[in-house]
């Protein structure tokens, strides 16, 4: 298929990725398949990681780039997984909704491991290669619940504060070094982990599942939409530029005003 190897960015500068290697976790659906798709019309060439391994290929495949299946709970196993990308998208994510007093702790372990550990350990492979370039990007995406709480989400929320705190520390060692650690924090995303949200949030708040989303998830940005997952990509783009260079340790909402309260 043909692509577009330069197009623009939020700002106007062209996202020029030829000869850039780039890993997205949970890249086979939702967010993570938007960010594959940008980097790779930009000319990066693309891994797409996610544990459904149809998915991955197959996303792989329309966007000329390689699909890895891989589960992050196993972290043991990532070991070298990220040792030549120049690009790290650390996107992967799973939900739990229940009240801390019943929530399952082997299941809070997981969603932890998942978007917290598994981070750790593919940016801890990666920044050696970054570093020994002088260019590297490590793409986080948080939450805005990675700046402020709700109930019944106890794990998410816990995980995605921690990995505000990763994100900055490599901010802060990567910085001298041409590597930038930011994350991008959205309020709810139009995506299949969104959408496996509402019956469990319309039983936590006993209202029925089609009042979930105006009641529920709209109630806090100003904007009374659902963000889209390519709105996502595009911001996660432009910071792979040299126009974002000075743009590190950051928590860069896209919340429709939910945190400005």
């Amino acid at each position: 298929m043909s692509r577009v190897i330069a197009s623009a960015s939020p700002s106007g500068a062209a996202v020029e990725l030829s000869g850039r290697r780039a890993l997205v976790t949970g890249g086979a659906s939702g967010i993570g398949a938007a960010c594959a798709r940008r980097l790779a019309a930009a000319g990066a060439a693309v891994t797409v990681l996610d544990r459904d391994r149809d998915g991955a290929e197959r996303l792989a495949s329309e966007i000329g780039g390689r699909g890895l299946h891989v589960d992050l709970a196993r972290t043991d196993e990532l070991g070298g997984l990220a040792a030549d990308v120049d690009i790290l998208v650390n996107n992967a994510g799973l939900q739990h909704v229940a009240p801390v007093e019943e929530f399952p702790p082997e299941r809070f372990r997981l969603l932890v491991t998942v978007m917290l550990e598994a981070p750790f350990a593919l940016a801890r492979s990666a920044l050696p290669h970054m570093y020994s370039q002088g260019y590297g990007r490590v793409i986080n995406i948080s939450s805005v619940h990675g700046l402020r709480a709700s109930p019944f989400k106890s794990a998410y929320v816990a995980a995605k504060h921690g990995l505000e705190g990763l994100s900055k520390v490599v901010a802060l060692e990567g910085g001298p070094r041409g590597v930038t650690s930011n994350c991008i924090c959205p309020a709810y995303v139009r995506t299949p982990l969104v959408e496996g949200q509402i019956a469990d949030q319309a039983r936590r708040h006993g209202i029925p599942e089609e009042e979930v989303v105006e009641q529920i998830m709209l109630t806090e940005p100003a904007i009374k939409r659902l963000i889209e997952p390519d709105e996502v990509a595009e911001f996660a783009a432009y910071l792979c530029t040299a126009s974002a260079s000075f743009i590190n340790g950051a928590s860069l909402t896209m919340d429709g005003g939910w945190s400005a309260r």
